[in-house]
């Protein structure tokens, strides 16, 4: 899964833009991050690909008033709403944005070319259809963080049992290099979220990254056959759980707007 999705950073920067809170160009900015580029595919109205600054104004223009995140994965289609074709791109690269306002979805392709410790990254967005329903599965803040803090007592019980809840240096290096970007003041989501949206975010960041690590560390202390099955019994629904509160978190600010 996806530690911050670029879907994420396009949904809530896109909305920081469209409510008036940041300007384009700090939107672009907050969107692109280390990315080289994006461009965005089949925007309505034009002819070819375009740059962000671009194809925000012109979504504006077509009535969008609003992004949402998708964090689908095989037999969970977190936050969409189809058509299949649409579900289909969505699903196989794990991340898309559906637009509010106008029925579009955006999916992205992610290029990179050159050598390790050199890649240069470009992101196409890809404007397709989509089908104007209620996104699947998507809880509200306090469901997701209700969930979170449930699975998340859970899981560290049984991955402590089995020694997976991921240690060692790797472990470390990674957990430091969290903490260090949270120590200085790295911004969570853009100007116009509430509170409780940064919170569920930071939570599910590193429930997150905690699967991540217990994944990435091998079977750690599980060996038997047995004791290698409960660990991924374990890690799956935790790893369900933060996707719907990723999805919950980054959606926070246009449903917040359509309460009232």
């Amino acid at each position: 899964m996806l530690f911050e999705p670029r879907s994420g950073r396009l949904a809530a920067w896109g909305n920081a833009l469209l409510a008036g809170l940041v300007s384009p160009d700090e939107a672009v900015l907050s969107i692109v991050g280390e990315d080289a580029v994006h461009r965005m595919a089949g925007l309505p109205g034009e002819s070819g690909p375009v740059g962000l600054t671009l194809a925000l104004g012109r979504m504006r223009t077509l009535g969008v008033s609003g992004l949402r995140v998708a964090l689908p994965a095989p037999g969970h289609p977190l936050g969409l709403s189809g058509p299949p074709e649409f579900n289909a791109r969505a699903l196989d690269a794990e991340e898309a944005v559906v637009a509010v306002g106008a029925a579009l979805g955006l999916v992205p392709e992610v290029i990179e070319a050159g050598p390790a410790g050199d890649v240069h990254v470009e992101v196409v967005w890809h404007v397709l259809p989509v089908r104007e329903a209620p996104p699947a599965d998507v809880p509200s803040l306090g469901e997701a963080e209700r969930e979170l803090a449930e699975a998340l007592r859970e899981a560290t019980v049984v991955l402590t049992r089995l020694d997976v809840a991921g240690s060692g240096p790797v472990a470390d290096a990674a957990l430091s290099a969290y903490r260090a970007r949270a120590e200085a003041g790295r911004e969570v989501l853009a100007p116009g979220y509430p509170p409780r949206a940064v919170r569920v975010l930071s939570m599910a960041q590193r429930v997150d990254l905690m699967v991540s690590l217990a994944y990435e560390n091998g079977h750690g202390g599980a060996v038997a056959a047995s004791e290698m099955a409960a660990r991924a019994e374990a890690l799956r629904p935790v790893e369900r759980v933060a996707r719907r509160a990723l999805v919950a978190a980054y959606n926070a600010a246009v449903e917040e707007r359509e309460r009232g």
